[in-house]
């Protein structure tokens, strides 16, 4: 069996690479697209509190949104490869189908599909792990007072608590999926707004 990451390596991996700026990985294995489903979490969070600003320029806030467009994409795209990675190294999907539409899932009678797949679960981690680093700096800041802190300290403290849980979860997944006790699939997003073929408005745009 190929090594699979548990949900400690993988929050670790997270958690190592919020200690210096951001770089973009490689999606060639599992490892790199894990990264670079980080990778583009954290973009995506720095361009969302952009483009929330009051006081920047129009052209400043498209920008933002466009940057947010990109990153979300390439997020998804990130969540589908990791998908593709685990499901082949688990031997549950078709290798001739894995980059298709529909790739096709290879399992035994009897096991349950599980509604989210191991990539979504890892891309919410990822997101919790930003969540924790951002409500640790608010317990840490010196320009708000005691009560400020105490509220932040008591959700750093439930983030925690739901990063763990959730990971919890994604390793059972994978326990039971090496056991044939439970699959999951990879679900195509098939974003719209990007492609000029499917948006309406840049349909509209296009003639």
């Amino acid at each position: 069996m190929t090594f699979l990451p548990s949900s400690a390596d993988v929050i670790a991996a997270h958690d190592l690479a919020l200690t210096s700026p951001p770089v973009a990985a490689e999606t060639t294995d599992l490892a790199g697209c894990i990264a670079a489903n980080h990778f583009h979490n954290r973009s995506l969070w720095a361009q969302e509190d952009l483009a929330r600003r009051r006081q920047a320029a129009d052209a400043e806030i498209v920008a933002n949104k466009r940057a947010i467009d990109r990153h979300n994409q390439a997020r998804n795209d990130a969540i589908e490869r990791i998908d593709e990675f685990l499901l082949g190294a688990l031997g549950l999907v078709d290798p001739a189908t894995l980059a298709s539409p529909m790739p096709r899932s290879v399992v035994r009678e009897g096991m349950r599909l599980n509604s989210e797949t191991a990539g979504s679960m890892l891309d919410r981690i990822s997101i919790l792990g930003l969540k924790i680093a951002a409500m640790r700096e608010q317990t840490q800041r010196s320009d708000v007072d005691d009560a400020h802190r105490r509220l932040c300290a008591q959700r750093l403290q439930q983030l925690t608590q739901q990063r763990a849980d959730l990971g919890r979860c994604y390793d059972e997944l994978l326990a039971d999926a090496r056991a044939g006790r439970a699959y999951f699939k990879v679900y195509r997003q098939f974003k719209m707004y990007n492609d000029p073929r499917l948006n309406p408005a840049l349909v509209a745009e296009s003639r």
